[in-house]
């Protein structure tokens, strides 16, 4: 059993916030050309998903100790809610400048790579914790063993082979560099979410093989990342200095795994599953033929509803109501508490 605490961090932004669009046009303004594709609005817009992702952590997993939600200088208006109530000491609001102490010049930051990478320096955060996207939520209840089992940190993934030792993918690589080598330094430049996974393992070590992480809530530890990037203040230096997402990121919750994976102080374990829904990217008969199966199968404890912002009008409806039924309101959940 674990007996030692675990906290929950949540990043959230609210890209409608004239001042946070301020923020974002002023940089953009700077860089003098076209608005890239790290500054695509639906990386920033707030589609009302933080208010299902805290009911569903108090509703299913009310074991975390502390609760802290990561802004730029925002406040999300629920908070308002738990004045009054046991969890009204236990949710902390968390600004950019607390994380990147020592590292201002950097602000303000819209990448959410140097942002996760600054997690870890939280002022009081627990030695472990679980990182939820504000997109994800729990659909079931879940226990502190899901995310570790003892000592053991439990990833949930699978491995693969790099890129760069797959001919095919080498060959496709090798066509992607050629043609996009002019606009990949560029900042905002698109990332590839499997080559910052891919440079995350060799970081930790993993030189052919790495674990493609699934889309669910990320348990870590600050000790792991506290230790590496003190030897290693480069690479902090090298996430955080990024404004808008670049190539030259690296994935911190990859890194955190495989850091521990090498010291066997994790494991792979995929038994609670992922209904991973993709409104602007996926059939609808696809999404409700995932929500039918989350429903059937007690396995799948994580939704995450990716861009619900770019859902039409009957889409982004059916996808709330689903979420109500499986999760309910944060007023039922604090009732709950």
């Amino acid at each position: 059993m674990t007996t030692e605490p675990i906290d929950a961090v949540v990043t959230w932004v609210n890209g409608n916030d004239p001042a946070h669009r301020r923020k974002l046009d002023d940089y953009l303004a700077s860089l003098n050309r076209a608005r890239p594709a790290a500054a695509d609005p639906t990386r920033f817009d707030d589609a009302g998903e933080l208010p299902f992702c805290l009911a569903s952590i108090l509703r299913f997993a009310p074991w975390f100790r502390r609760i802290h939600i990561v802004t730029d200088d925002q406040r999300p208006p629920l908070l308002d809610a738990l004045r009054g109530t046991p969890w009204e000491d236990r949710v902390r609001l968390v600004d950019h400048r607390e994380i990147f102490a020592g590292y201002e010049r950097h602000l303000p930051s819209f990448n959410s790579y140097a942002i996760i990478a600054a997690l870890w320096r939280i002022d009081g955060l627990g030695d472990r914790f679980v990182y939820f996207n504000d997109d994800f939520s729990l659909i079931r209840e879940v226990r502190p063993e899901d995310f570790f089992d003892g000592d053991t940190m439990l990833v949930r993934g699978r491995w693969q082979t790099q890129a760069a030792y797959r001919p095919v993918k080498r060959l496709a690589h090798a066509l992607r560099r050629l043609v996009g080598r002019a606009s990949a330094a560029q900042p905002g430049a698109r990332v590839g979410h499997q080559a910052a996974q891919e440079e995350s393992a060799r970081m930790a070590g993993y030189e052919r093989t790495f674990v493609r992480l699934f889309h669910t809530p990320y348990p870590m530890r600050r000790s792991t990342l506290e230790a590496y990037f003190a030897a290693h203040p480069e690479q902090l230096e090298r996430n955080l200095e990024h404004r808008l997402r670049s190539p030259r990121n690296f994935n911190t919750e990859c890194l955190a795994a495989h850091l521990d994976l090498a010291q066997d102080r994790a494991k792979l374990d995929s038994r609670l599953k992922l209904a991973h829904l993709k409104p602007d990217e996926q059939l609808p008969l696809r999404m409700w033929a995932k929500l039918r199966r989350a429903d059937r199968d007690p396995s799948y404890a994580f939704a995450c509803v990716q861009s619900l912002d770019k859902a039409d009008r009957d889409t982004a409806a059916r996808l709330t109501a689903w979420l109500e039924a499986r999760i309910g309101s944060l007023a039922e959940a604090l009732a709950r508490a």
